[in-house]
């Protein structure tokens, strides 16, 4: 681990080869420990189960937490760490399967492998590996943005759409801002466009995380650059998302205005949108039970119900 944190942990991993659906399929249990060699607390049975799959040449790994019906989570733009007491909350409501998109897991994506699109077909290919009927994929800012490029594409597997804050649509005019520039930020000027009640305080991240900050914005530019953080002709295809879809966005949100929910509220056929007061674009961490409690009893609780 990078510094030699006192309070690293070590990650052993028992890999285990079985036939998945006539593919080849490595499971990895992980099971975290400290440094004085006591256990991890990581779920409701007091481990993390990853899953590693390879789909169309990508080596993907998957984290499967909890059970009940299935969700594909697709996770955010920035601080993993800080959106794990949301992947765990959602892990008591459903199976959650998510996966570190390929770069932002710290391996580099082959040449070919680098639009929106790419990570669209890739989760498309994973739904199918699932196999446990309907699933709910929900989405986070740049994870939504995929999420939606999913949906419009084929929508037989996905039983129904949760959107927090996604990017991805620009659907204002020609001189509308769509996404803060964040680049052109100071830290603490990017702080404030995304959290409305919290400031970051980066001298408390360990070693580890900074490493993870800064790979992930690496791969947020790797993917969506140019056009910034949307693509230009999908507001056109939004109208073939026809599964039930829920918006969720923060009412302080300085980064994608809610402005942009009530515009994908308008064109997306089947979907409802909830406004969180008092949150900036990542209500999972500012109002995380707050969230929770719309979620829960929201489209995304009723597919197969």
């Amino acid at each position: 681990m990078l510094g030699g944190s006192t309070n690293a942990r070590f990650v052993i991993a028992f890999h285990l080869k079985v036939v998945f659906k006539d593919k080849a399929w490595t499971r990895s249990l992980i099971f975290p420990y400290t440094m004085d060699g006591q256990t991890g607390a990581t779920g409701s049975e007091g481990r993390v189960m990853m899953e590693r799959l390879d789909l169309a040449g990508i080596s993907l790994d998957v984290e499967v937490l909890g059970s009940g019906k299935p969700m594909l989570y697709l996770h955010p733009e920035h601080y993993a760490h800080l959106q794990r007491p949301f992947m765990e909350k959602l892990a008591q409501h459903w199976k959650v399967y998510a996966p570190r998109h390929p770069g932002f897991d710290g391996r580099q994506p082959p040449s070919d492998f680098r639009r929106v699109d790419d990570l669209a077909y890739l989760y498309l290919n994973l739904l199918t590996r699932i196999d446990e009927g309907p699933v709910t994929v929900l989405g986070a800012s740049f994870g939504g943005w995929v999420g939606m490029e999913m949906a419009v594409r084929d929508i037989s597997l996905i039983g129904a759409l949760g959107l927090i804050a996604p990017l991805g649509a620009k659907l204002g005019g020609r001189d509308d801002r769509g996404f803060a520039d964040l680049s052109a930020l100071s830290e603490d000027e990017a702080s404030r466009c995304l959290f409305a009640e919290i400031s970051l305080d980066f001298g408390t991240f360990t070693d580890d995380e900074l490493t993870v900050v800064a790979r992930d914005r690496q791969y947020l530019a790797y993917y969506a650059w140019k056009p910034y953080l949307h693509n230009p002709v999908l507001g056109r295809w939004l109208q073939r998302i026809t599964v039930p879809t829920h918006l969720v966005w923060g009412g302080a949100d300085d980064f994608a205005a809610p402005e942009l929910g009530r515009q994908l509220f308008e064109r997306i056929p089947q979907s409802q949108l909830d406004i969180i007061a008092g949150a900036g674009h990542y209500p999972q961490i500012e109002c995380l039970e707050e969230l929770m409690a719309i979620i829960t009893v929201g489209p995304c609780a009723k597919v197969g119900g």
